[in-house]
Formats: structure tokens, sequence, C-alpha cells
């Protein structure tokens, strides 16, 4: 069965779809903030030039989400509060990974990113049977949001990830687990 990376996914709070090119200026409004940075290893990101380069790579992946708050309106005035992607993980041929994910730091607190991830793993769970995360050492607030949804620590490897390999925390979550963890916050 093929994986549909690119897929629509809704819920009462947040619409995931396809990044388009017309997404920039959308997404690098959720991107500006250096608080949305701050804990991330390419804590630069906020600044137009370097984001410019990471929108083309996410965009040239064609396995990115953009995160829209179902809240702020229609179709094309709704605010992008983000973005996410899945990938293959580079050390575990036939895996899916969820990552690259930001959100606007206007919309921390858990409630956003549980959603986001909810539709994303309950998508990916339709195909494969465990859920990988990969997070910088130094990027504790993705590695507390991994454990929130339920994924678990399993090994430190040095992976290329994004470009060059780097030491990168393994974070798994398999499909028993994700529906244990829905089962505690129904």
């Amino acid at each position: 069965m093929a994986f549909n990376a690119q897929p629509r996914l809704s819920s009462a709070l947040l619409t995931l779809r396809p990044l388009a090119e017309a997404d920039f200026e959308g997404l690098y409004l959720a991107a500006s903030s250096p608080e949305t940075w701050a804990g991330h290893p390419k804590h630069n990101r906020w600044q137009r030039d370097v984001f410019e380069s990471y929108f083309d790579f996410l965009l040239a992946t064609e396995t990115t989400l953009v995160a829209v708050d179902n809240s702020t309106g229609g179709a094309h005035e709704a605010r992008i509060i983000g973005c996410s992607r899945y990938y293959p993980a580079p050390d575990i041929p036939g895996s899916m990974s969820i990552g690259f994910t930001f959100l606007d730091s206007l919309y921390w607190g858990g409630v956003w990113n549980r959603a986001m991830k909810t539709l994303m793993l309950d998508h990916a769970f339709e195909t494969f049977d465990e859920i990988w995360f990969h997070i910088a050492p130094s990027n504790i607030r993705s590695q507390k949001a991994a454990e929130k949804i339920g994924a678990e620590y399993a090994y430190t490897a040095n992976l290329a990830v994004a470009g060059d390999a780097t030491e990168t925390l393994c974070y798994r979550i398999s499909k028993t687990a994700w529906q244990n963890e829905k089962s505690k916050n129904i």
C-alpha cells in the first residue's frame, strides 16, 4: 500500500494540507519570531533569508504539510501557524518519521502540537506500525513534546536527517502505544 505523504487532514482545531509555493508569506509570518526558534539548533531560522532556503527545502520534499488554525477564517484568510512533514528514518529502511515541525510561538502550550501530531499519527498508522521522531539533543521543547504524545527515547545516532550527520535523539512510538495514549485523553 502506497503512503500519501501529503494528505489533507482536519480536526475541529486545525487543518493540515500540502505546502504550496503561495504559502511562503503565511508560513514565514509563523516562523518570524526569534522565540519560535530559540531552543532549536537552527536558532536563526526566523531571519527571512535563512527561512527562504528552508522553505525551498520543505517545498521540494513534497512531503510537508502546513498547519492552519481553523478558527481564523475561510480557506483564503485562515492563518498558517506552522508545519510538519513525513520522511523515512535515515537508518531504518521502510520506516516513517514525523519531523521538521514548528509552530508559531503564539501557539505553544500543547493543544496545537497534539492536534497536529494526532492527525499525522492517525494517518501514518494506517500504513506503518511505528513512527520515528529525530530530535537534536539541545531541543528540549521537542523532546518533551514527543514524550507528551507517548513517544519513547530509543537511542542516539549520528544521522543525516537534514544535511550533514549530527548527533540525533531517536524517539519511537508504536501503533499500540499511540492507541493507548489516545484512550487516556478521551
